[in-house]
């Protein structure tokens, strides 16, 4: 069982930066694509990146690209999220999570879930 953990979450001023950390173990995360996914507070859960195996092709959701970028460390297992240009609306739980093969598709599920970092943005 893969295992995910989250961290990096915090309160941030609209305009700020910020960088989530993923580090996983439990399984060959050079094996995996990776990505994440968000859920404001009463929305639905809704994808934001995803990165390949290698972290040569990346995939972002329109609500995020050009100021959100997601990239991954192999040697240290780890996935991270650099956000700039954050708004309220980046307000959310961030979730890491892996799917069962090298590259992102958008018509499969992800495999594995962690349990997710807060991003606050204050206006």
């Amino acid at each position: 069982q893969v295992q995910l953990v989250e961290s990096g979450g915090r309160l941030v001023q609209a305009g700020g930066s910020l960088r989530l950390s993923c580090a996983a173990s439990g399984g060959t995360f050079s094996n995996y694509a990776m990505g994440w996914f968000r859920q404001a507070p009463g929305k639905e859960r809704e994808f934001a990146a995803a990165i390949n195996w290698s972290g040569t092709s990346t995939n972002y959701a329109d609500s995020v690209k050009g100021r959100f970028t997601i990239s991954r460390d192999n040697t240290k297992n780890t996935l991270y999220l650099q956000m700039d240009s954050l708004k309220p609306e980046d307000t959310a739980v961030y979730y890491c999570v892996h799917w069962w093969g090298l590259a992102y598709y958008s018509d499969y599920n992800p495999a594995n879930w962690g349990q997710g970092t807060q991003v606050t943005v204050s206006s």
